[in-house]
């Protein structure tokens, strides 16, 4: 290796630290990744269905510039998968897995056995299912995809065996096997002669379960009743065994893959993948000393990754690096292409790795040219700091989400009312914390989402002690202290909205004044709506707060939900708000995408302009002008300002509420021209059509 090659690693080396492939922000994204995985499985808990995220970003191995996206793995465990007759389960779904003369390696066939007996079923017109040979019935691998169709529309991605509502998430359904296949299991045996892993991985991996995902070989006869076979948790458990210089390494290679290695790749059907890097990084890590791997010598371990894949190419074959018998060219590489990649890749070494200066993502070759010859110990770069508090936000985001399709699940049940629904809720998540198999990270999903159900319970509850006259019960007081600690804004926002209805105006100002004092530029909004915010910007101090403190009840205090109101709690809302839980006109029911058919039906404000709304009703009705007139001014600060209008999920809402506060300054042509903007911002699903419509009519019969 050429002499310079020692520094070039050090200084590469902490380049990476400084665009946030380093241990510390490793560890914050497999934390937050698993802290995920569990709040999916917390809200699905009712479908028996567990959660596993993989990939780069669970792993850590990705950057900001890489732009890499999520991939999860759902498991439906009501299907009981047979590897043999023994594993029949009486009263399940059962499916036997089946492997013919020319089924293609790393594949299954599913045949469909009785729930009632250990017999096969011999028919059905179920389009899931497809009758094979010898009249046997199998599971057909497009039923997944059928299902998820019908719940995204036009909006359905497929991937292979993902199927998502967008571009930056591959969402893949899977079968949990019993049994290892001998294809997974003879890699024990291989595995004992080598550097790496170690006997204590090999241990650990032994009890991982492997997968079976809807993903036909290409070109098969039989391709949509072939299912093959993944063992996404052993290689999770590989990744999270190895130290920072491998994934550092794997880092490089995904940039070289995306910047270089693409510009080779001609054909349309072609690519090499970011899990052909990782399988390369596998084998020369089993080949490699472990004392190839430290910080000096970071160059040479790429090359040495770089040298494995040529090997791969020289013999026109990629092993699959655990499943024994499988090809991970074939099918995704043809054989031009690979010779196009074996000489760039030899060019690339020839020239000493040069082309390291030219990497664009996250500016990492202009960053090797400038970093000074003093190598820092530590990274002083901000985007760091930007990492986590991307990853606390889209961690809350997450959550909110799933608290939305709780609460959705619960306005939509037939067979109870919302409190009821509440109560069993709340009731279930509590017999769950103190299972013995929960993990913390369920702990902290449950205490989450409890606290936001009782919020929504305090709410309930009050709303219809309202409408019958009544007065509230003495424990709503406990409900709602035991929910306001949420995150800053909303619960609080919440409660003052009730005391407000309620003609309790001192408190309703007082909560108010409270929550004011809390928002500071510090806090960052989030909301669950699914909405995204082009141009959305994280406030350093959030993110600078982020880096300290990751524990979940600490974000929370730097957040700040938007607001929902069910119709259940309408009454605990200003009127003006009912209109939006009742905003469809005409066929508008039908332009709403998977999230908006979760929240459109009820109200859903942002944080920030729904405080000022609120202490505008509030002084108004107490006589305070000045403190009135603030409030008013703020919001016109918000929606007269394209900046701070980004920055928010509601913006049709926000402009609908500055427009009522012009009409309540009888300012009616202002009000009508808010309304007006709201509807060039959503002109469907919007309460604005049925506010305009009020005050034109108005107008045209010169009420006013």
């Amino acid at each position: 290796m050429p002499a310079f090659f020692h520094h070039l690693s050090e200084v590469l080396y902490q380049v990476l630290e400084c665009v946030g492939v380093n241990p510390w922000v490793v560890k914050r994204r497999r934390h937050t990744f698993l802290h995920r995985e569990a709040a999916w499985d917390i809200r699905f808990h009712h479908d028996n269905m567990t959660h596993f995220h993989f990939g780069s970003q669970s792993e850590g191995t990705t950057t900001q510039g890489l732009q890499s996206d999520t991939d999860m793995l759902c498991t439906h465990n009501k299907v009981n998968i047979m590897y043999s007759w023994a594993d029949w389960q009486k009263g399940k779904e059962n499916y036997l897995m089946v492997r013919e003369e020319d089924t293609p390696p790393q594949h299954y066939l599913l045949q469909w056995i009785r729930s009632d007996i250990p017999q096969p079923a011999t028919h059905t017109d179920d389009p899931d299912y497809k009758t094979g040979s010898h009249g046997r019935v199998f599971f057909s691998n497009m039923a997944f995809v059928r299902a998820a169709a019908g719940v995204w529309g036009d909006e359905h991605i497929r991937h292979g065996p993902s199927n998502s509502g967008s571009e930056d998430r591959d969402y893949v359904d899977a079968f949990h096997c019993n049994t290892l296949p001998p294809a997974i299991m003879s890699w024990f045996t291989r595995m004992q002669h080598g550097f790496w892993p170690s006997q204590e991985t090999l241990q650990a991996a032994r009890m991982c379960p492997c997968f079976l995902v809807p993903d036909g070989y290409h070109g098969s006869p039989t391709e949509q009743i072939e299912w093959r076979i993944t063992p996404n948790l052993i290689e999770r458990l590989l990744m999270f065994s190895l130290s920072i210089v491998p994934l550092k390494c794997l880092v490089v290679l995904k940039m070289l893959k995306k910047q270089e290695f693409a510009k080779y790749i001609h054909h349309d059907n072609c690519k090499f993948t970011s899990f052909l890097c990782k399988t390369a990084l596998f084998f020369t890590l089993h080949r490699t000393q472990p004392t190839v791997w430290t910080k000096p010598r970071l160059i040479e371990c790429i090359i040495s990754c770089l040298q494995t894949i040529l090997e791969f190419l020289n013999q026109g074959e990629c092993p699959h690096f655990i499943v024994e018998g499988v090809d991970l060219f074939d099918g995704k590489l043809c054989r031009e292409c690979q010779l196009r990649l074996e000489q760039t890749i030899q060019g690339m070494i020839q020239d000493d790795m040069h082309v390291m200066f030219h990497l664009q993502f996250d500016d990492l070759g202009q960053r090797l040219m400038t970093l000074p010859h003093e190598v820092r110990p530590y990274p002083s770069d901000d985007v760091n700091a930007g990492i986590c508090g991307k990853l606390a936000k889209d961690m809350f985001k997450q959550n909110l989400k799933l608290v939305q399709r709780v609460c959705s699940r619960l306005c939509n049940n037939e067979e109870a009312d919302v409190y009821t629904g509440l109560n069993n809720e709340i009731y279930i998540l509590e017999s769950i914390t103190i299972s013995p198999s929960t993990t913390q990270f369920d702990k902290n999903y449950i205490n989450f989402l409890m606290k936001s159900l009782k919020s929504v319970k305090a709410s309930v509850t009050s709303s219809n002690c309202i409408q019958y006259g009544q007065p509230l019960p003495p424990d709503i007081w406990q409900l709602y202290g035991e929910s306001l600690n949420t995150d800053v804004a909303s619960s609080k926002l919440k409660l003052a909205s009730m005391h407000y209805c309620q003609g309790e105006l001192m408190r309703a100002a007082s909560v108010l004044n409270e929550v004011e004092f809390d928002l500071d530029d510090s806090v960052q909004p989030v909301c669950g709506c699914g909405r995204f915010l082009p141009n959305e910007k994280l406030s350093k101090a959030f993110c600078e707060y982020t880096i300290q403190n990751y524990c979940h009840d600490k974000l929370a205090k730097k957040l700040s939900f938007c607001v929902k109101i069910l119709r259940e709690e309408k009454l605990c809302a200003p009127q003006f708000l009912w209109c939006e839980m009742y905003r469809a006109v005409g066929d508008d029911v039908y332009h709403r995408n998977c999230w908006d058919r979760d929240w459109m039906d009820w109200a859903e404000v942002d944080a920030r302009p729904f405080l000022l709304y609120l202490q505008y009703l509030t002084y108004r009705s107490l006589g305070v002008r000045h403190r009135q007139l603030e409030a008013f001014l703020g919001l016109k600060d918000i929606v007269t300002s394209a900046d701070k209008l980004d920055q928010l999920y509601h913006h049709e809402t926000v402009i609908n509420l500055f427009g009522h506060c012009c009409e309540l300054e009888g300012d009616i042509r202002r009000a009508l021209h808010a309304y007006d903007t709201s509807l060039r911002v959503l002109p469907r699903n919007n309460a604005a059509n049925f506010h305009k419509q009020r005050l034109e009519l108005m107008l045209n019969h010169h009420i006013l």
